[in-house]
């Protein structure tokens, strides 16, 4: 008697051969565009519940950018569970965000997550 894996697999390989690599999905070239944060800089001051326009520079870009970007809140270097903002266009160059209640530190950053990540320079939210 013939055993299951004598009789599956070369119907297996005859499939695999035919389907050849139209089975396998092409993958498009995409662009990668990390535009710099240009506020909040260095000496900026928040103060918790504000609003304030997040902004990054947004010449040059791509011809294929992603509309699904993303703005977090961090202390410098590690990463924090707040979003700002999300699901905005990169080409707008600034997007409106609430300051979280936070205690006061001058360690924050923003950090602008889309086609890639770039990260605002450290800078100061008190608690209101």
């Amino acid at each position: 008697m013939l055993s299951f894996t004598k009789l599956v697999l070369p119907v297996f390989v005859t499939m695999l051969a035919a389907l050849g690599s139209s089975a396998i999905p092409a993958v498009e070239k995409r662009d990668i565009w990390s535009p710099p944060v240009t506020y909040p800089h260095t000496g900026t001051v928040w103060t918790s519940g504000q609003r304030h326009n997040v902004t990054w520079n947004t010449a040059n870009p791509p011809a294929n950018v992603s509309n699904g970007a993303t703005i977090l809140l961090r202390l410098t270097g590690t990463p924090m569970p707040v979003i700002l903002a999300q699901n905005f266009d990169l080409h707008a160059g600034r997007v409106e965000v609430t300051v979280p209640w936070v205690q006061t530190r001058n360690d924050y950053e923003v950090v602008l997550l889309g086609d890639s990540g770039n990260v605002s320079p450290a800078f100061t939210i008190n608690e209101n």
